[in-house]
């Protein structure tokens, strides 16, 4: 039998500080490999990433080993397959209608944009990181799960602790210690909103869930908010943040797509170029086999869709931002089953919302020292600061 080689070379670190070094590597010499580190087998062409994610009868997106379960203090709906997956998905989905997406969600972003941005002064350095992408996606987000006396600040923080818990694969005792003292501040919120949101429902996530009229345990109510609280704040800042870098980065770019209006095109090279979610977990369910290397039953797999992402095989340049590339799948919001939810609404408010309106108000805003800027994550990812002159 042929089984994955073993790298005993490829640090957690490595990782975090510049994957896309490693993984152009392994997808040359080694596309299926063993990393010990983070004690999986990574996959990292494009083609072996799809079929795994649109085949969860083979591989189960129930990772035993996942640090996500430590952190959400629950098996959620992200680590389910099958009836108890969709039952759970499902209680969440009519919130995010197409209905509610055009007539609350979208004219709620684009109105709150505009306070944010008006927050911003002229001329001076500020950094968009702090001061934009992670109090605006942080308001959205709680007024959409039904928790807006949440603040804005209390959201990132929620946020983060899940994130760094649910990417803390060399288990470290500190992501896990943060994280557990957020969950008690995180249930008091939502169940003093219980009571509210029964004597007057309206379409956030906590009213739907709590008011179905075949509710799922409160539990998993929970969990379902701190899913979105962990993915719906980083997601939609990373994006934001690294599509400005791109087209910042690139001013004849920024030039053809503001001649255009191909905001759309811009927001998605984005994501293709720097995948907020960098990599998913999925275990075998039988003995199979991947490009030729045989895989056992229980063996986790991480499809790296970072890495498909610049797979040489479909991106001419992948690594490089191009917001004028033709029209490209990417997998940055998944396949199969557990497909973002959240999909439209980050098209909509992203690619077709904030980049505009925050051109038209700055046209000029210049980047400052972009080489100094730093990229961070293995399970997610994005800059750590986005300082501009705002012109």
């Amino acid at each position: 039998m042929a089984f994955a080689p073993t790298d005993e070379t490829i640090t957690i670190d490595q990782l975090t500080r510049d994957p896309y070094a490693v993984y152009r590597r392994l997808r040359a010499e080694t596309p299926v490999v063993t990393v010990r580190s983070i004690g999986r087998t990574l996959l990292t062409k494009a083609s072996d990433t799809r079929a795994v994610k649109d085949n969860p009868a083979l591989f189960s997106s129930n990772d035993p080993n996942t640090p996500m379960q430590r952190a959400f203090q629950a098996h959620t709906l992200m680590r389910k397959d099958g009836d108890d997956h969709m039952r759970e998905r499902m209680a969440m989905t009519p919130t995010f209608s197409p209905a509610n997406l055009k007539t609350l969600w979208i004219p709620a972003y684009e109105k709150l944009a505009g306070e944010y941005l008006d927050r911003l002064p002229r001329n001076e350095t500020v950094d968009l990181f702090p001061a934009l992408a992670g109090p605006l996606a942080a308001r959205i987000l709680a007024i959409i799960l039904g928790i807006p006396d949440a603040t804005d600040e209390e959201m990132q923080y929620w946020s983060q602790a899940l994130i760094d818990g649910a990417g803390n694969f060399g288990y470290a005792d500190e992501p896990f210690a943060r994280v557990d003292a957020c969950h008690a501040a995180m249930n008091a919120m939502v169940e003093a909103r219980v009571p509210l949101l029964k004597a007057e429902p309206d379409q956030s996530a906590l009213s739907v869930m709590i008011n179905a009229a075949d509710p799922i345990p409160f539990s998993q109510v929970l969990a379902n908010l701190k899913i979105a609280i962990g993915g719906g704040i980083n997601e939609p800042r990373d994006s934001l943040l690294t599509v400005l870098y791109g087209l910042l980065t690139n001013p004849d770019q920024l030039d053809e797509i503001k001649r255009t209006g191909n905001w759309s095109g811009a927001f998605e090279e984005g994501l293709r170029w720097v995948a907020p979610i960098q990599a998913s977990s999925r275990c075998a369910n039988e003995d199979t086999e991947i490009r030729g290397v045989d895989i056992r039953k229980g063996e986790i797999i991480m499809t790296v869709q970072a890495s498909a992402n610049h797979d040489e095989e479909l991106f001419d340049d992948g690594h490089l931002y191009n917001a004028l590339r033709p029209k490209t799948s990417h997998q940055s919001f998944g396949s199969g089953p557990h497909h973002c939810m959240g999909t439209h609404l980050a098209r909509a408010t992203i690619g077709k919302i904030i980049l505009p309106m925050i051109f038209e108000r700055f046209p000029d805003m210049q980047l400052v020292e972009p080489e100094k800027v730093v990229w961070w994550g293995f399970g997610f990812r994005g800059p750590l600061s986005l300082p501009v002159r705002l012109n």
